[in-house]
């Protein structure tokens, strides 16, 4: 990997996502090396995946070079690679381009989409964890329009005109209502030839509401919203299989639809290697103990959401969203320096700061808290909010300055085909 020997205690970081860049920002001109090891050349900012796909705005806006974050720091380094295992014994991580040596390992890979073990879904649906799947999703979207206006077979017609989401956790809520802004102000104009009623939306979720882990009136809320803006919603519904363009559920339902989106659910992104008894089973998370060491070795750690810290406030670990991760970063960097100086590390504490979801123009849900709110101030919050944590000035303004014109405008001007849509039937590298 071409890393030289500084003398200093080496703390590899897997992983640049929010957990991963919440260490290496406290950890830059300390007294230690730091390598930050990632796939990908840069950081996503997840949360607003969502409107890269349904052409909200560019993908260059919600990234960030992981080199630029790194290259004014006198002990930081960047690798791009593939960490392929971990060797405890010899303290050392394989990668697709070498091996690296570490005193300190930090796990921040992070999650992926979790299909339940059914491979139809797998194969056949689309989801957006990464920039170039939202990109496939966008292609995916406008493809089908342009298909859609040219056919004459009614059967095809709706099929490609009819968009159905699984899952009605904050991910499905905020791609169903931008995908209804889409139809409602953008599809009407630029496809004349047919009429938007054509275009249905269905959003399905297997429990009893809407945004399942917020509160009962930001969920009543999004579902009084979703549903002024056309959205179908289905409760109590879970997915049994997507095959032949065919969505059926577990109620006897189906969907014929070439649209098929899937965000029902992540588990953790684990690296070979480690003990098995050192991951949970059925969420693919490393026990971490509250100093986020992985359960059975002392120089190993893990941060966000590959991380499940049981505690008496969250039993079954945090949730799998960006502040934990942002606050083990911040407080792990800490006591990784504790521990370097011989002091004793210190037990970390999560501060929930609330959660949000945007449904649209001037609606969002926000609870924080026991305080709920809704409509154009939680709309107002979500949009500080996300520019608040976006990396770099430049991003932040091009976002803000989009978001400005997309609401003078009614307009989202990144309905771009860039590439053609890839089936996952093709190789699953090409779009992750």
């Amino acid at each position: 990997m071409n890393i030289p020997d500084t003398g200093q205690p080496r703390v590899v970081v897997i992983g640049g996502g929010f957990g991963g860049m919440s260490i290496t920002r406290k950890l830059l001109n300390k007294p230690v090396q730091l390598v930050l090891i990632d796939k990908k050349n840069y950081h996503t900012f997840q949360p607003l995946l969502y409107q890269v796909s349904t052409s909200g705005l560019e993908p260059d806006s919600i990234a960030f070079p992981l080199r630029k974050f790194l290259n004014e720091s006198s002990n930081g380094y960047f690798r791009m690679a593939e960490v392929q295992s971990i060797d405890d014994r010899e303290k050392q991580i394989q990668t697709n381009i070498g091996n690296l040596k570490y005193d300190y390992l930090v796990i921040a890979t992070g999650s992926k989409t979790n299909f339940f073990g059914n491979e139809n879904i797998e194969n056949n649906a689309v989801w957006m964890k990464t920039i170039p799947q939202a990109l496939n999703l966008r292609s995916l979207i406008f493809e089908n329009l342009e298909q859609a206006s040219i056919t004459e077979d009614p059967d095809k017609r709706k099929s490609l005109l009819t968009f159905v989401i699984a899952g009605a956790g904050p991910t499905g809520v905020e791609l169903s209502g931008a995908i209804a802004e889409l139809r409602n102000h953008i599809i009407k104009k630029d496809y004349k030839d047919f009429d938007t009623k054509e275009i249905e939306i269905h959003l399905l979720e297997g429990a009893d509401k809407v945004l399942p882990p917020m509160s009962e009136g930001s969920s009543n809320d999004a579902h009084k919203y979703l549903d002024k803006m056309g959205v179908n919603i289905h409760l109590n519904t879970m997915v049994k299989d997507y095959k032949d363009q065919v969505v059926t559920t577990q109620n006897g339902e189906s969907f014929s639809t070439e649209n098929f989106i899937w965000s029902a659910g992540v588990h953790g992104a684990p690296v070979e290697g480690l003990n098995a008894k050192s991951l949970m089973e059925k969420t693919n998370r490393y026990k971490v103990d509250k100093y986020n060491q992985v359960f059975g070795y002392n120089d190993i750690f893990a941060i966000g959401d590959i991380a499940q810290m049981s505690t008496e406030d969250w039993p079954k670990g945090h949730p799998m969203v960006a502040q934990p991760a942002i606050q083990q970063g911040k407080h792990l960097a800490k006591n990784i320096l504790r521990r370097i100086k011989g002091e004793n590390m210190q037990p970390f504490e999560y501060f929930d700061k609330g959660s949000m979801a945007t449904i649209g123009r001037n609606k969002a849900v926000v609870d924080i808290g026991k305080f709920q709110l809704g409509g154009f101030i939680a709309w107002y919050i979500w949009m500080f909010v996300h520019l608040w944590f976006l990396i770099g000035i430049k991003n932040r303004l091009v976002t803000f300055l989009n978001w400005v014109y997309n609401y003078i405008n009614y307009d989202k001007s990144e309905r771009l085909i860039i590439r053609p849509f890839k089936s996952n039937r093709a190789k699953l590298e090409d779009i992750e």
